[in-house]
């Protein structure tokens, strides 16, 4: 089984995506610089707004989550996991963590990166604010 949702959301000068245990991206509109997770705003969805299908499969113990996120020609790709213990029900946020930790907002576990592991070719243009950024999340049940 597979499924795929992509997510459109922008840059903001306050990124600093030097997390070492998570990334953020996040419907909100603004930044303090305690979010040193986020890496993108404004997103056009959320955990919970995910469909059916994509939520079905990343719910199951082996389903394996492939995040790519581009803005003007700069690409990073992250691998994580999914759960059984994910509730994706929170109405701003998707968060990736390095850790087992899920609440609410997180969207996987167990990544292969953090926001501090991003390129700095990939910050330096998530960090003007008109910069789009798209995120596709393709999701597939290993066996």
């Amino acid at each position: 089984m597979r499924a795929a949702e992509t997510v459109s959301a922008h840059g903001h000068e306050r990124i600093l995506a030097t997390n070492k245990t998570t990334f953020e991206i996040t419907k909100d509109k603004s930044l303090t610089e305690q979010g040193d997770c986020i890496i993108a705003l404004g997103a056009n969805k959320s955990t919970i707004d995910l469909k059916g299908k994509f939520k079905e499969i990343i719910k199951k113990k082996e389903a394996k989550l492939t995040i790519c996120i581009q803005a003007d020609g700069e690409e990073e790709i992250i691998e994580a996991w999914g759960s059984p213990s994910l509730t994706l029900n929170h109405h701003s946020d998707l968060v990736i963590r390095k850790s087992n930790y899920v609440c609410d907002r997180t969207l996987a576990i167990k990544a292969n990166k953090a926001a501090q592991d991003f390129s700095r070719n990939l910050i330096k243009k998530l960090q003007n604010s008109e910069q789009e950024v798209s995120i596709l999340l393709f999701v597939e049940e290993i066996k």
